[in-house]
């Protein structure tokens, strides 16, 4: 649940001129509330709460476009194919920004891991960040997406296109294999979303 400390009546403005309606609050410590897509974002003094299964829907709204952001992002499959989830966390110098997770299905481990990082990737576009470092703890998908090694899973080959078309929209991009203990929180999330009901 993403927290943003900021000026809650500039905020409420980016909103409105958004089109997201704005009501008052529910409680005399809520200054006002706000729903856009799958999202409730809830404004405190000088900070608003963000709920609801896609944050980013709100959360983009509010964040200054630009900047440097880190993505972490993982698949999950019970068997292969079998039932899969994803996870990922998109983390900026101010920490957390957004994180997601969601079953996607059956699918094998590695249409797992592109359909994480294609979701991530979408959300760190509609946040507008200038650079983007992605990390995660498939070697194969990495090293497809860099060229390193060939595709011949016709859907695996799509989903590398698609991987390509979002991070040309970034001025700078990197992508690199790290280890699970340093993906662990998009793990997390991953495994969250495939053991809950």
């Amino acid at each position: 649940m993403p927290v943003i400390e900021c000026d809650v009546d500039a905020a409420r403005e980016r909103l409105a001129e958004a089109g997201v309606s704005v009501e008052s609050g529910n409680t005399d410590h809520e200054r006002w509330r706000a729903s856009h897509g799958d999202a409730t974002a809830i404004a405190y003094d000088g900070k608003v709460v963000v709920q609801g299964a896609r944050p980013t829907d709100i959360t983009a709204v509010l964040r200054d476009g630009g900047g440097r952001a880190h993505l972490y992002w993982d698949g999950a499959a019970r068997g292969n194919p079998g039932p899969a989830a994803i996870g990922w966390v998109l983390v900026s110098g101010d920490g957390i920004v957004a994180e997601g997770s969601e079953r996607i299905g059956r699918a094998t481990n590695n249409q797992a891991e592109y359909e994480a990082l294609v979701d991530a990737l979408a959300a760190a576009r509609e946040f507008g960040f200038d650079e983007l470092h992605c990390r995660g703890d498939s070697e194969l998908v990495v090293k497809q997406v860099r060229g390193e090694y060939d595709t011949n899973d016709p859907e695996l080959r799509e989903k590398r296109v698609t991987v390509r078309e979002h991070l040309s929209a970034f001025d700078e991009w990197t992508i690199e294999h790290v280890p699970r203990e340093v993906n662990d929180r998009a793990d997390e999330l991953a495994n969250e979303a495939l053991d809950g009901d």
